[in-house]
């Protein structure tokens, strides 16, 4: 019997290709009658490494150069960290999967083991190109200097070895998933830091009329993970917010229903609104909307205004 072929469509770096390799196995493992190639494709995002993503200000910074390729018809299906894919897919292209969500939480990088934000020295540096970071620390821990870190993540983890910083923060999710993990100072929880929207979980986009691919990615769909990370990305969307605006969120399936954690802070960390809801699996976005509205009412409507009027 002649082998089906499916295409990825992936991010040259590191990480994008351990996501794309990972998916592949996943697919092949599940079809054996399936052979599946994958295509490096340079996104903006990749390209511009001397601005931070919030100055570049674009919404598909890692995404848009694959979307077109799966327009072309040169791939089947693109890979993205779900937490790189906005919340708006332009027409015909629709999200097919959602893998299996790896622990969200941030990660200290620091020079010494077991290192916490809590046990950082007075007036410590440190580097992260999220400003959903920054705003969450500079809350907790107002005396910190931020700099700015861009690149993938061992460029960042090298950059930090080179420099005379005090600690870095990433994703734990990507620290892992490259066998970084003997770097790692402690895990912060995420009721210090709330992670992005997304976070640790694999999204996959295909055309809405590629119905051969969108049957073959049924096998690895993970409904608890689209459940809240659909949530968390509804809240995403009725808050308009991108990398320009500090949100995090974290949503969890539980027995008992769908419990969503969101925060919108201020750039410097000084006003932070952050709540909490609960709702029905059934209807994830319905919560998103919801808590949404529950954080602009609080006041964090007029941060996302100003910081959107300075931008």
């Amino acid at each position: 019997m002649k082998k089906r072929k499916l295409i990825i469509g992936s991010r040259g770096s590191e990480l994008a290709l351990w996501q794309a390799d990972f998916v592949k196995k996943q697919l092949e493992k599940s079809d054996k009658n399936l052979e599946v190639e994958i295509k490096i494709i340079r996104t903006k995002g990749d390209k511009i490494l001397n601005k931070s993503l919030s100055k570049i200000g674009d919404k598909g910074l890692f995404t848009k150069e694959l979307e077109n390729e799966l327009f072309k018809g040169s791939i089947d299906i693109a890979v993205h960290s779900l937490k790189d894919l906005q919340t708006e897919l332009p027409e015909g292209l629709i999200l097919a999967a959602v893998t299996k969500r790896h622990p969200v939480e941030d990660v200290l990088i620091a020079r010494k083991k077991k290192t916490t934000i809590d046990s950082l020295r007075e007036g410590a540096v440190v580097a992260t190109g999220s400003l959903r970071r920054k705003a969450q620390l500079l809350h907790l821990r107002p005396d910190i200097k931020i700099v700015d870190l861009r690149g993938n993540v061992p460029t960042r983890i090298n950059k930090f070895l080179e420099s005379d910083w005090d600690a870095i923060i990433l994703a734990r999710a990507g620290v892992e998933r490259l066998n970084l993990k003997k770097y790692i100072s402690s895990y912060i929880s995420v009721d210090e830091i709330l992670p992005a929207v997304g976070q640790g979980a694999l999204g996959i986009e295909v055309k809405e009329d590629n119905y051969d691919a969108i049957e073959i990615l049924e096998s690895i769909h993970d409904f608890d993970t689209y459940v809240e990370t659909a949530a968390e990305r509804s809240l995403l969307k009725a808050l308009e917010g991108g990398c320009q605006v500090p949100i995090g969120a974290y949503a969890k399936k539980e027995s008992n229903g769908l419990y969503l954690d969101a925060v919108v802070a201020s750039l410097d960390g000084t006003i932070t609104f952050r709540k909490k809801a609960r709702g029905s699996s059934a209807n994830p976005e319905a919560l998103g909307k919801t808590l949404a509205k529950d954080l602009l009412r609080a006041g964090a409507r007029k941060i996302l205004s100003d910081i959107k009027s300075n931008g």
